[in-house]
């Protein structure tokens, strides 16, 4: 069994599919180990447990390898050789079955026997057990199917929220924006205020200049004519 290599590269969906992979994985380990020490419909019914979840493990398989390619590309050097180990792992629970299933006189027990119409019923069972096995593979798909559905409407409410977010910022930035022009013709007000406040200090004091002036001037002019 191939020893998985820790990383912390990977999506939650590929991480999910990994953990139910080794699930699926330790179960099947379980059942070929189990298979030798059986014969006759036992040994069937296992070898049919088996191969489903050979299937299964398969299908979980190249999950992983779509759902790779949300990886960063950084990220996926360790993420292929766990893959790569996963692949080898498989590759031999296959030739483990395929092994295993050829042995016919543990199969069928007494009952082998070299004449091809010996056993129409157990191609019947056997047809009756692929039968099942397609449903349950249908179930699995579907049960993966609404899994990904459930994910992609997580990952729209979150967009969505994520546009509400954007747009109440949008509203508070323009906002902002109205103050600070509003602010901004607020002090060309004051600005004109106080130079007006200045053009008419200057012109008071001008016309102060102006009065003292007069005035000195009128005072020189009475005492110039007293002592005339």
């Amino acid at each position: 069994m191939a020893n998985p290599l820790d990383t912390d590269a990977g999506t939650e969906l590929f991480s999910s599919y990994e953990a139910e992979f080794k699930l699926v994985q330790a179960d099947l380990i379980q059942k070929l180990d189990q298979i030798p020490e059986l014969s006759g419909e036992p040994r069937k019914a296992a070898l049919s447990q088996a191969t489903r979840a050979l299937e299964e493990a398969q299908e979980l398989l190249d999950q992983m390898r779509l759902e790779k390619q949300n990886i960063p590309s950084g990220s996926r050097t360790k993420v292929n050789q766990r893959l790569r180990n996963y692949d080898a792992d498989v590759d031999g629970y296959k030739r483990k079955l395929r092994s295993l299933a050829d042995d016919r006189s543990a199969l069928f027990g007494g009952r082998y026997s070299d004449n091809p119409g010996a056993g129409s019923s157990d191609v019947q069972l056997e047809q009756r057990q692929q039968l099942l096995a397609g449903t349950d593979r249908l179930d699995r798909s579907t049960q993966r199917l609404k899994a990904s559905q459930a994910l992609a409407n997580e990952t729209e409410a979150i967009g969505a929220s994520t546009l509400a977010d954007l747009h109440r910022q949008r509203e508070t930035i323009q906002h902002t924006s109205d103050i600070l022009l509003e602010s901004e013709s607020y002090v060309d007000r004051s600005v004109k205020t106080l130079r007006g406040m200045a053009r008419r200090m200057a012109t008071n004091r001008v016309i102060t200049i102006a009065i003292i002036t007069v005035l000195v001037l009128l005072i020189f002019a009475v005492i110039y004519s007293k002592f005339r």
